[in-house]
């Protein structure tokens, strides 16, 4: 069966997905531990296996019985990432449960996941096939686990997902927003690192751009507190913000521990394309 999907550029970084690493080693470990030796997919992983390593590794901190299985639609791809695993067992790392296949969208694997990263993905598709996407991508998942999708910078800084249930009855579908403090000048130059779905919808009548606006703003009213450092800004900028806009509050997926790490979400239903 031939993949589904396009090979995209592959470019890559160590640490590149490390705040949506966190984002799936903590907010959802309840994903992750519903199930025996959960299968996690890391699907469009790029030209080196680097960040799926990475992810293997932070899931394992949480779900020691998890497997994680990389998925590339270019095979040569898949035979670099299976010769770097096969030296790092080669010398002492076993990495049990770490593997590659050839795949795309279709999930090719012995059971269905738990959950799926496809990160960096779809943002070099057309913006109408990412509902086609979304949904092929839910329907492979296991009873219960999610889709995390999105888009980040090269180094990491910044980041933008959306996490998407197997099915609505599943639970809410949410949008998290993510960047280290320290370099953000304003919270909207998050918007060049928006999912493939909102990209081009950060215009007037769109409800991500009145949500930027507003994010903008209240970081803006926050700044005497910049004195005491980004974060505590950043603090205060959410908790304004959250006046007006449906801010997840509770843990684990909200709250004041994930707003210090310089995250922020909401129901996906709050920014989604107004048609």
């Amino acid at each position: 069966m031939r993949p589904e999907g396009e090979i995209t550029r592959g470019t890559t970084n160590p640490s590149r997905l490390r705040r949506v690493d966190r984002w799936i080693t903590e907010a959802l470990a309840d994903v992750l531990g519903a199930a025996a030796r959960p299968l996690v997919v890391d699907l469009g992983y790029g030209a080196s296996p680097v960040t799926t390593i990475e992810l293997y590794r932070r899931v394992r901190s949480v779900a020691p019985d998890a497997e994680v299985t990389g998925l590339e639609i270019d095979p040569g791809r898949v035979t670099a990432a299976r010769d770097r695993l096969a030296a790092l067992r080669a010398a002492g790392d076993d990495l049990p449960g770490l593997s590659f296949a050839v795949g795309g969208f279709e999930l090719p694997a012995p059971r269905r996941p738990m959950l799926v990263r496809a990160f960096n993905v779809l943002r070099q598709y057309p913006e109408e096939r990412v509902a086609t996407a979304w949904s092929r991508l839910q329907a492979g998942l296991a009873p219960g686990g999610l889709l995390v999708e999105g888009t980040c910078d090269e180094i990491g800084r910044r980041a933008v997902w959306v996490t998407l249930p197997a099915t609505p009855g599943d639970g809410e579908a949410l949008i998290t927003f993510s960047a280290r403090l320290a370099s953000l000048d304003r919270p909207s130059d998050l918007a060049e690192r928006l999912p493939k779905a909102l990209i081009h919808r950060n215009v007037p009548g769109e409800p991500v751009h009145q949500f930027l606006r507003d994010l903008d703003r209240a970081w803006d009213h926050a700044a005497p507190y910049s004195a005491f450092g980004p974060r505590q800004r950043w603090l205060t900028a959410i908790a304004a913000l959250s006046a007006d806009w449906p801010v997840l509050r509770q843990p684990p997926r909200g709250g004041p521990r994930r707003w210090r790490l310089g995250e922020l979400t909401l129901p996906w239903q709050a920014l989604r394309p107004a048609d």
